[in-house]
């Protein structure tokens, strides 16, 4: 009973993230410019490899496996939104100006 409710929720979290990372993806090729796009990225592929994760961990039980699943987590956790913000600063500094609602640029600062 137990190991059928296991099994339901690694494969519940394995599709999850899957579709997650899929919509980050079409995210990728959907949105208008570079912030909405490494918006849509950093978001949905945080949350879908997270979610992979959950799932695998979930089917390798008490292991070894499970702590180098939980140290790549982890891992993923602190550096993906990291690089997500390096790379919105960097195209700030760079001079790329977001969209705005009207499709105009920003107006540049003086």
């Amino acid at each position: 009973m137990v190991a059928g409710a296991v099994d339901v929720l690694s494969w519940a979290s394995l599709v999850g993230g899957g579709v997650f990372c899929v919509i980050g993806g079409v995210g990728l090729i959907r949105m208008p410019d570079f912030y909405t796009r490494t918006h849509a990225a950093g978001v949905t592929d945080t949350l879908g490899a997270g979610l992979l994760l959950l799932g695998l961990m979930l089917q390798a039980g008490l292991s070894l496996v499970t702590v180098k699943l939980v140290m790549l987590g982890l891992l993923i956790f602190f550096t993906s939104p990291t690089a997500t913000h390096a790379l919105a600063r960097a195209a700030m500094v760079r001079g790329i100006k977001p969209l705005l609602r009207d499709g105009g640029q920003e107006p540049s600062k003086p």
